[in-house]
């Protein structure tokens, strides 16, 4: 691992009151993989090792020696362990529980400080080394392998990947298991339970991402979707001791995740990946004990009960004395009858590493004309062998930023098809060729390229709540002074006006792109 913090004596003191001191022999096994509500051990004699368990083998992560500490980000959010704390020479630890931890963080400022940018370190370290508790099976070619990757990926989850089309051990693996064609994609979860062709959801189940949330309780906060709108005031909530829960769709970052690179966000002049950033902001959330739940969708708002309702898809039924709509917008899927058979095999919705890797030396299109669209053309163009931005347009100067437009110029391997639009795809389970129309020349072309990035146009995830909140006509969210027009169909009930963001429904708010 990365070089590791040595906490002072007198740093140590302070944590003494947080916690019990142990006397600890050799061997003894301080926490497992997915055991839950482990300690945070901080070593005053001895060493711990802290192991990944293979089989009837265990192969060594790192070592914990006096004045160093355990954990990693599990320590807060409150999911199950990764690896194995075994005992590698008798000593003595101070043993804090996870509550207590939580405390000393908020309250120490200098050991939070240190507490924190170590467990961000460790599990970048664990992301990059493939350890953890999730060992996935599968193809390049697997529309379903490429969803299961992205979401442990935007989840922050570590996990070993093997590609079972090139990897020399995989053929001892799939005669282990009996895998057959159609178990492809399989998972082996908490290196006991295998999963065959599992959907997000029960990869969730498996891992128990959700297992720490009480679901009786009744929040302060409720807010939908984990993208930088939603993420924001959950730190802000939680950070003013709000009892704060975020349900996300899919895996925290939202669209935001799928850029390559952000350099227009304030504090980063030298740019970072919209993952980096999801990673930065879910730490943040987690740090001041804001709860998210992954892979669940509201379907329902109970408009007429206080406290608020919400119901999910699932049929759980949740709570909350405020809500705050940040569910964004997702890009718009071209009006062609069989784009949806090429998901995950040729048109994709994030242009990341991982879809990058899908397509070295390969020809490109990047459909659109905003600034994700400019973001991944850029991105694409390093490993590729041509970008063709296919925008609606007659220019990109209504839609994009100028240093982007200018990068996009100056660059021999991206040209950009104004007035161009896609209408055919065609291939035989994965794309092998597109059709687009010049609408300036009325010409059509046929064009072998088997990857195309779609990132034109969008629309809100708000049809849950139609007749509950007042939407304008493309489903976007009034708020603030545009909700007084609204009155002969949503009356304002308060003496007051409604706030800035909030909607048509009191105590309801509305932030980021669903506004």
């Amino acid at each position: 691992m990365a070089d590791e913090p040595v906490l002072t004596a007198a740093q140590i003191d302070r944590i003494r009151p947080f916690s019990v001191p142990r006397i600890v022999k050799k061997g003894e096994i301080l926490f497992e993989p997915a055991d839950k509500d482990i300690r945070f051990f901080v070593v005053i004699s001895g060493c711990i090792a802290i192991t990944q368990p293979e089989d009837d083998r265990e192969q060594i992560v790192a070592e914990r020696k006096p004045g160093q500490f355990t954990g990693e980000m599990t320590m807060l959010s409150g999911r199950r362990s990764l690896l194995r704390g075994r005992v590698a020479e008798d000593g003595e630890v101070l043993a804090v529980t996870a509550e207590n931890l939580k405390g000393l963080i908020t309250k120490d400022a200098e050991l939070g400080e240190i507490i924190m940018a170590a467990f961000v370190l460790r599990r970048l370290e664990l992301i990059d080394r493939g350890k953890g508790n999730v060992v996935l099976l599968g193809s390049n070619h697997s529309a379903n392998t490429l969803e299961l990757r992205e979401f442990l990926t935007r989840n922050g989850h570590p996990f070993a990947y093997l590609d079972l089309d090139t990897d020399p051990s995989s053929q001892a693996l799939l005669d282990r298991f009996n895998v057959q064609m159609g178990d492809v994609p399989m998972v082996i979860c908490n290196n006991r339970n295998v999963l065959r062709n599992p959907s997000i959801h029960a990869l969730t189940e498996c891992l128990e991402l959700n297992g720490a949330i009480d679901l009786s309780k009744t929040r302060d906060v409720i807010i939908i979707g984990a993208g930088p709108a939603g993420l924001a005031a959950a730190v802000y909530a939680a950070s003013e001791g709000l009892d704060v829960l975020v349900i996300e769709k899919g895996a925290p970052g939202g669209q935001a995740s799928s850029s390559s690179k952000i350099e227009n966000y304030l504090g980063f002049p030298n740019g970072l990946s919209g993952q980096e950033l999801a990673n930065l902001a879910l730490a943040q959330t987690t740090k001041f004990g804001a709860r998210i739940m992954v892979a669940e969708t509201a379907v329902y708002l109970d408009c007429g009960r206080s406290p608020y309702r919400l119901v999910l898809h699932d049929g759980k039924k949740l709570s909350a004395r405020t809500i705050v709509l940040a569910s964004g917008a997702q890009y718009a899927r071209l009006p062609l009858e069989n784009i949806d058979a090429f998901a995950g095999r040729g048109i994709y919705y994030n242009a990341t590493h991982m879809e990058g890797q899908l397509c070295n030396q390969e020809e490109v299109i990047v459909v659109g004309g905003g600034n994700s669209a400019g973001q991944a053309a850029v991105f694409l163009s390093r490993n590729s062998s041509k970008v063709h931005m296919l925008v609606r347009s007659g220019k990109l100067a209504d839609t994009m930023s100028n240093y982007l437009i200018e990068r996009i110029e100056e660059n021999p391997k991206i040209d950009v098809h104004y007035r161009t639009e896609i209408t055919e795809l065609k291939g035989n389970g994965h794309l092998d060729s597109v059709v687009w129309r010049n609408g300036a020349t009325g010409e059509s072309a046929c064009h072998p390229i088997r990857h195309a990035f779609i990132m034109a146009g969008a629309s809100p995830r708000t049809e849950w709540l139609e007749g509950c909140i007042a939407l304008d006509k493309r489903g976007f969210i009034f708020t603030g002074p545009d909700v007084v027009p609204m009155q002969a169909e949503f009356p304002w009930p308060l003496k007051r006006s409604p706030f800035m963001l909030e909607t048509s429904l009191p105590g309801v708010f509305a932030v980021g792109d669903a506004r």
